[in-house]
């Protein structure tokens, strides 16, 4: 599925990710995923990107906002491989991704950052 992910450079200070993840947490916003680069650049896929977005920058971030796509797959050896094929024989470049499974847990969540959303998601059929 397509999803909207928050985008935001965070300060290399202590505390920057623990401000953010409360700041969501106090607005009832839950992050679905998250990556941080070591540069400071924050991604969120959130449950409520408007309402998560508007209070970022209601605290001064910088915050942009971008399609991706976001799926939930067996938590298995290859489960990945088939999307990312689906992907790429439609010419569609994987920017970025990132994801997560629990170990043992039966799925993981995926987030894909590809430069064309809509067509990845018609061709990987997310």
């Amino acid at each position: 599925m397509i999803r909207t992910e928050l985008s935001l450079r965070l300060p290399n200070n202590p505390g920057a990710l623990a401000g953010v993840c409360r700041l969501l947490s106090v607005e009832r916003v839950n992050i679905l995923a998250m990556a941080l680069e070591s540069g400071g650049q924050l991604r969120l896929v959130v449950d409520n990107h408007v309402h998560g977005g508007a209070m970022l920058r209601e605290h001064h971030h910088q915050v942009t906002e971008r399609d991706v796509l976001v799926t939930s797959l067996p938590n298995a050896p290859g489960a990945l491989a088939p999307v990312l094929k689906l992907v790429a024989d439609a010419k569609i470049n994987l920017e970025y991704c990132y994801g997560s499974g629990s170990d043992g847990g039966p799925t993981a969540l995926i987030v894909l950052g590809v430069e064309n959303a809509q067509r990845a998601s018609a061709a990987a059929g997310l």
